[in-house]
């Protein structure tokens, strides 16, 4: 699904990222969603979560349930 810009405010993308333009960004779509995209192709294809499987993601991030490396 493309995400037209119009739809998201502003994109974020991590301060680990430094300068690198090799991540994702992401973006809130209202408060009901969540978009994610290539940093290399802003204007390609964006996916977008539901805020709730987002949240679930972040949290799993934080708790250690993804492995590294």
């Amino acid at each position: 699904m493309t995400v037209p810009e119009i739809a998201v405010r502003d994109w974020y993308k991590s301060s680990y990222s430094a300068q690198a333009n090799d991540c994702v960004e992401t973006g809130r779509l209202a408060p009901s969603a969540m978009a994610v995209r290539d940093s290399k192709d802003p204007g390609g294809p964006a996916l977008v979560f539901p805020a709730e499987a987002w949240l679930s993601f972040v949290s799993g991030i934080k708790g250690g349930e993804f492995p590294t490396g």
